[in-house]
């Protein structure tokens, strides 16, 4: 097959051009340049001239043609502000999901012809073909099912995703463990094997979240106040700041505490002390519009499972319109953050976490 690839300068998408050529196919590699050069040169940590080296190497010594694509404009427009937004409204924004749904596989859609078959990346997650339905704008119906290894598992990132993109993208690690990709890199003697994974968001690479959000939404001066006895027990920068569950990086004394709820009018952050404080936990949460991978898989009738954050936890939950109860009480459920729903190993799709 004609395949794009798209290059990061990290071990898992060096893995995938390495056993995709091993394959035979026509391939040609895409680095995404996406940093906020302008934006973010006062922290001096515009990581993409390093990652980009490896890219270059790698496909060099592959014999891969490499194209760099310069997508700040579309990240800026379909991503960033986004993620601007939804801290000043006193959400937890989830800026990774849009990144995939919106610029790698839609935006970068845009940007490549139609003789490329399929999209390949480096994340932890596997499309099959769905052979019980098929849908109006493909002639086949594709699942997403979670990749082997619980904690690397990136549905939660791509459960936003279309038909028609899910149809066109291509994860060659997703059938692996993490310490197996790792080890692939070693036997394909790739210049970056021991590089560690990037973490963070996908925008910002070392840029911590919080200096980003300070330079965009500067500080505003608040009282943090205990949940139970409505006391004053400190000052914060700002609600933006802050979300639901939090624990670290709070700066107070006599803890632990923790983030319960927000008053935004107020600039309140109120919260809970002690180590397993009740007012942290929910057994049920409302969600906006459910958004379904296939709309033929209903989640009704089904062993339902939820992730509220990416990661190896899931809960058994059922859907009552858009108020999801779970089947016990779970910490950090967070308004702006995004639950996402299985059945079983398979991705049914998400909604965003209202209240």
């Amino acid at each position: 097959m004609k395949i794009a690839v798209l290059a990061s300068g990290g071990v898992d998408s060096s893995v995938v051009l390495n056993l995709l050529k091993k394959e035979g196919h026509d391939l040609t590699a895409f680095y995404l340049k996406i940093w906020l050069e302008d934006e973010m040169s006062y922290m001096g940590q515009c990581p993409w001239k390093e990652d980009l080296a490896y890219v270059r190497t790698i496909c060099q010594k592959l014999g891969v043609p490499l194209e760099v694509v310069n997508m700040q404009e579309e990240y800026w427009d379909r991503v960033v502000s986004y993620t601007i937004a939804e801290a000043k409204a006193g959400r937890t924004p989830n800026p990774d999901i849009f990144c995939n749904q919106l610029v790698k596989f839609g935006a970068f859609y845009d940007k490549i012809d139609d003789s490329f078959e399929k999209v390949a990346t480096g994340h932890y997650a596997q499309v099959i073909k769905d052979t019980g339905h098929r849908t109006q704008n493909t002639a086949e119906a594709f699942l997403l099912k979670r990749a082997p290894d619980p904690v690397k598992d990136q549905t939660y990132f791509l459960a936003h995703l279309s038909q028609d993109q899910l149809s066109r993208a291509m994860f060659p690690i997703g059938k692996y463990k993490k310490e197996e990709v790792r080890k692939l890199a070693q036997e394909f003697d790739l210049p970056n094997k021991d590089r560690k994974d990037s973490q963070g968001i996908c925008f910002l690479g070392k840029v911590p979240f919080r200096e980003f959000i300070k330079h965009h939404l500067n500080e505003m001066p608040g009282d943090f106040v205990d949940f139970e006895t409505g006391e004053k027990v400190g000052e914060h920068l700002g609600y933006w700041f802050y979300t639901i569950g939090q624990r670290q990086g709070l700066g107070l004394g006599g803890g632990p505490w923790f983030v319960v709820n927000k008053d935004i009018e107020k600039n309140i952050v109120y919260l809970a002390q002690g180590y397993e404080p009740e007012e942290v936990y929910r057994d049920e949460f409302e969600v906006g519009e459910i958004h379904l991978i296939n709309v033929q898989c209903p989640m009704t009738n089904v062993q339902l499972k939820v992730k509220i954050r990416h990661g190896a936890a899931m809960h058994e939950c059922e859907l009552d319109g858009n108020k999801v109860k779970l089947s016990e009480k779970v910490n950090g459920i967070a308004p702006g953050q995004y639950a996402v729903f299985y059945d079983g190993d398979v991705c049914l799709g998400c909604a965003m976490i209202t209240s």
